[in-house]
């Protein structure tokens, strides 16, 4: 099991632009504009990781400033966590939580936040519930923050 930063392994790049935008719905064009300028950008975020198991890219998350969420106060944001269906159910994504809220601590920052319709599963990671978020295509989601 590792965790690829796409910073510290950019040759990385053009599968992980490939991987989230095969996950998420946003335009490859957001993703691939967003990953390729991680790589050298002097800032902490954003980072993106992909999750590898076996030479096979199993699972992904995000850090970033904003994940399209009224919330523009709030950040640093850990996005786009996906663990492919047949790997799901073994912690997996808390492997990328950790690295997330690692590399969170290292950029300087207390707490790391998240947006997500589900419940009951970051709860688990130390992450609660602070309040509804609003997205700019009308729907809204559950906005949680742990301390780092």
């Amino acid at each position: 099991m590792r965790i690829v930063s796409i910073r510290e392994n950019p040759e990385y790049k053009d599968k992980a632009i490939e991987y989230f935008s095969s996950k998420w719905s946003a335009p490859r064009v957001v993703y691939e504009d967003s990953i390729t300028h991680s790589i050298t950008t002097p800032n902490p975020l954003p980072q993106w990781y992909l999750l590898e198991k076996d030479g096979e890219i199993i699972g992904s998350a995000g850090l970033i400033t904003n994940d399209f969420i009224s919330r523009m106060d709030l950040y640093p944001w850990v996005c786009g966590v996906f663990i492919e269906e047949k790997h799901r159910g073994n912690a997996y994504g808390s492997l990328l939580l950790e690295k997330a809220k690692e590399d969170s601590k290292k950029g300087g920052f207390e707490k790391l936040y998240l947006s997500t319709d589900h419940t009951g599963f970051y709860e688990k990671y130390g992450f609660h519930y602070i309040g509804q978020g609003y997205h700019p295509w009308g729907e809204e989601s559950r906005i949680y923050e742990t301390c780092l």
